[in-house]
């Protein structure tokens, strides 16, 4: 399965009129996050946190929400239009707010191929380890390794995930199609740098289907469309370093 993006903060929008298996859970999943790397950060306070929210089959972390096979991810480079135009630098061809939401598909077939082994640079998949578990706020935590293989290299980084598949979707791809929720899991951020998401808590009720709605004003772009301005973006920022 070729590598999209892991575990980014920029998060992309699926579309598909499949319908996956759910649990019946509505709720909400907070985490920690704690610097866990060999090189060690300060995490800023109002970052220390997150939470998923469930309704059955839909998800919503941040800016991104995945209802059944379908994900909308909001992309907002307002702060950094704001910036560069408050420095008189221009993007060139890119005249809009910043604002994006981008759509990608995935089907069934696509998420049960994610546990076929596949070690080509530059994609990824899923072992679902048996037999080892363990307790966590109340739900049985299976485990799952996360092979990445580096486009270079070639190299294995593995993560590993600590999940349960009592609560959401069949398929998570807020999380790369992971079969569940993850409960804990170490994120590599590069240089030494690590942070490590645990669970706190469960908090059953709470969610009703308006929550699980993005922020209007955002412009559907396309993948291209979009790569396009965050070309832009890095030269225009590049450009304000070098003055």
């Amino acid at each position: 399965m070729k590598k999209i993006a892991i575990l980014t903060t920029i998060l992309l929008t699926v579309a598909s009129l499949s319908v996956q298996a759910q649990n019946k859970f509505r709720g909400i999943v907070k985490y920690k996050l704690e610097s866990t790397g060999t090189t060690s950060f300060q995490i800023p306070a109002e970052q220390s946190t997150t939470e998923l929210k469930v309704y059955d089959d839909q998800l919503l972390m941040s800016s991104k929400v995945q209802n059944g096979y379908n994900v909308t991810t909001n992309a907002d480079f307002s702060p950094y239009i704001s910036y560069l135009a408050a420095n008189d630098i221009e993007l060139e061809t890119y005249t809009g707010d910043g604002k994006f939401l981008i759509r990608e598909k995935h089907t069934k077939a696509e998420a049960d191929s994610l546990s076929i082994p596949d070690k080509e640079p530059g994609h990824f998949y899923f072992e679902y380890v048996a037999g080892e578990t363990q307790e966590m706020v109340g739900y049985t935590a299976k485990k799952a390794i996360l092979h990445v293989f580096d486009e270079d290299s070639g190299e294995d980084n593995p993560i590993i995930f600590w999940y349960t598949d009592e609560i959401g979707p069949e398929y998570n791809f807020l999380f790369n199609g992971i079969k569940g929720v993850p409960l804990k899991f170490e994120q590599q951020l590069g240089e030494g740098k690590a942070v490590t998401y645990t669970c706190t808590e469960i908090v059953k009720g709470k969610v009703k289907d308006v929550d699980m709605l993005l922020p209007a004003g955002f412009k559907e772009a396309t993948e291209e469309e979009f790569n396009n301005f965050m070309k832009e973006l890095k030269e225009a920022v590049e450009l304000l370093g070098d003055e």
